[in-house]
């Protein structure tokens, strides 16, 4: 199994279970990994031939910059499958990370995996 990923992709959102959190933007950080066979793109050296982590990270600026939820459970859940599905990833392990929730710590979030990570296999 072959994974590219996406380290760092800070998003501004509404995201929060307080009152005071509904009305302002707070930044997000996404770390990403997704399963995809990179063999076909590395022999063409296309981007056609690649899982377009550029795309990734706009379409998910688009999402999560227009949403508004309540937990980052959610928000995470939802960029999981919107991953899956707009871009055909079989599997993907997103954390979720923000920042200032808790009093002390560097941020607060998740890890969540979804799908089945593919079998390796040799080229």
């Amino acid at each position: 199994m072959d994974i590219v990923f996406l380290r760092g992709l800070r998003i501004e959102t509404v995201i929060g279970i307080y009152d005071w959190e509904r009305q302002i933007r707070q930044p997000v950080v996404l770390d990403i990994e997704m399963a995809s066979d990179v063999a076909r793109a590395a022999a063409s050296d296309r981007i056609d031939d690649a899982l377009d982590y550029k795309a990734v990270a706009k379409r998910l600026k688009e999402f999560v910059g227009a949403a508004h939820f309540e937990l980052v459970e959610t928000l995470a859940e939802r960029c999981c499958a919107l991953i899956r599905e707009e871009f055909g990833v079989p599997w993907v392990r997103l954390t979720l990370n923000k920042a200032g929730a808790v009093t002390d710590a560097s941020g607060v979030g998740v890890i969540i995996e979804r799908g089945t990570p593919p079998a390796c296999t040799d080229v």
